[in-house]
């Protein structure tokens, strides 16, 4: 027991949407008799998540900012005796790693290995060493170096993935086409202070890898490795800016490619040192096998547990309750309904208008669930997953219906931007 008699659970970077009763990892510990707090990695929360409505401090019974004493931040959390430390977005996962080896090691992943699971630099490293293929990658701070690198590499003269080294939701990843103009992008992402308030000390300089795109969620527990879904990306480009997202399609577990990708990611995961929590992958099946993008020791963002729940009766933040309660290792999943996760773009930054337009979108017989701002507020031009203007989870017992309103979301996205970027009154 912690203070106060309760039994706590502290969450790293308690960012999380609002769905109903949902409230991520505070309501799935209250659900079973626990109390959440959070332990922000930042004196302050993070304006990019504040803007993308995802801090909710009233969700939790404490909040707690922390300054940069360790010492102090170990003492405090150790005071809630908690049955469990979980990250509850990217930017906590290191910290979270830290109070875990300190703390209730019998749930932590390898001593020292939490910088493998969020620098992309140190990520392909240690794919490397274990001998599990991935795709060629330089982490520099020294342009002369990456063209030396580029040239060894064999990589002159074709595409190129030029992306920060601490990043997450697809910010600022660039794709250079071949033989094109690697270094302005280069230069732009150096020393920039990205969404997470990290300063990027170096560039990745990736090959670019083709074929279809994966997300490969896993569940671990004491180093068994089990899958929690699998879904089928389909992504666009705006301009240099690669990977807004469009849809991601969850898939059966006998789905022909399912066991290929899962060995591999469960492969990737242990080469960083992943032996509990959970694991969000995203690897591209290319002509010589499975390759990893990138992964972190997290949940999948956005609406995923939402959309995880509806297709497979479970999610990573549901099993992540049953092991630290219960002990519980789950190897694998059923899909018990097809489910599709639709991203909706904007097309010009500022004050939304004509949301009735969207709010259409809720009236299609396949859509389960929309989220969109509200009229008057100020959103981004959408350039990657965080910047999305919302999103809209279908379900159906046939793919074609599901796909006639997905063209039917499109086309109203399209007026609606069209209207948005004219200023003009939305059809009626």
């Amino acid at each position: 027991m912690g203070i106060s008699g309760k039994r706590y659970a502290v969450v790293v970077d308690g960012y999380h949407i609002r769905d109903g009763d949902n409230r991520g990892f505070a309501s799935a510990f209250r659900a079973r008799g626990i109390t959440p707090v959070t332990v922000m990695s930042t004196p302050e929360p993070l304006e990019k998540f504040i803007r993308k409505s995802t801090w909710y401090p009233d969700d939790f019974e404490a909040v707690h900012f922390h300054d940069g004493d360790f010492a102090a931040l170990l003492a405090l959390v150790e005071s809630y005796d908690p049955v469990g430390i979980v990250a509850g977005n990217e930017r906590g996962v290191e910290l979270t790693a830290q109070l875990v080896e300190r703390l209730m090691p019998r749930f932590a992943n390898v001593p020292g290995s939490a910088a493998a699971q969020r620098h992309k630099g140190a990520m392909a490293a240690a794919l490397e060493r274990a001998g599990v293929p991935g795709p060629r990658t330089l982490s520099t701070a020294d342009p002369g170096e990456a063209e030396a690198w580029i040239a060894r590499s064999g990589l002159a003269g074709r595409p190129l993935i030029i992306k920060p080294p601490h990043s997450a939701g697809t910010d600022n990843v660039h794709l250079v086409p071949p033989g094109g103009d690697w270094r302005t992008p280069f230069h732009h992402i150096l020393g920039l202070v990205n969404g997470f308030l990290l300063r990027n000390e170096t560039v990745i300089v990736q090959e670019f890898l083709e074929g279809p795109e994966y997300i490969v969620d896993l569940y671990s527990v004491d180093g068994r490795h089990g899958l929690v879904d699998t879904c089928v990306y389909a992504k666009h480009d705006r301009g240099p800016r690669i990977g807004i997202y469009d849809v991601a399609d969850f898939l059966p577990p006998d789905h022909p490619d399912v066991a290929v990708l899962a060995a591999y990611t469960m492969r990737a995961a242990d080469a960083v040192g992943i032996r509990n929590g959970s694991t969000h992958a995203e690897v591209i099946m290319t002509a010589e096998g499975p390759r990893l993008v990138e992964l972190a020791a997290r949940y999948s963002g956005s609406c995923m547990m939402l959309s995880g729940s509806l297709a497979t009766g479970d999610n990573q933040i549901e099993r992540t309750v049953r092991h630290l309660l219960d002990g519980e290792f789950t190897p694998g999943f059923r899909l018990v309904r097809e489910v599709r996760t639709l991203w909706l773009c904007a097309d010009f930054a500022g004050p939304v208008r004509h949301m009735e337009i969207l709010r259409r979108i809720a009236e299609l017989p396949t859509v389960r669930n929309l989220s969109v701002p509200p009229e008057g507020k100020e959103v981004p031009m959408t350039n990657d997953v965080t910047t999305s203007l919302g999103w809209v989870i279908q379900s159906a017992a046939d793919w074609a219906s599901i796909e006639k309103d997905s063209a039917r979301i499109r086309e109203l996205e399209r007026v609606w931007n069209e209207a948005q970027g004219a200023g003009a009154e939305g059809p009626a």
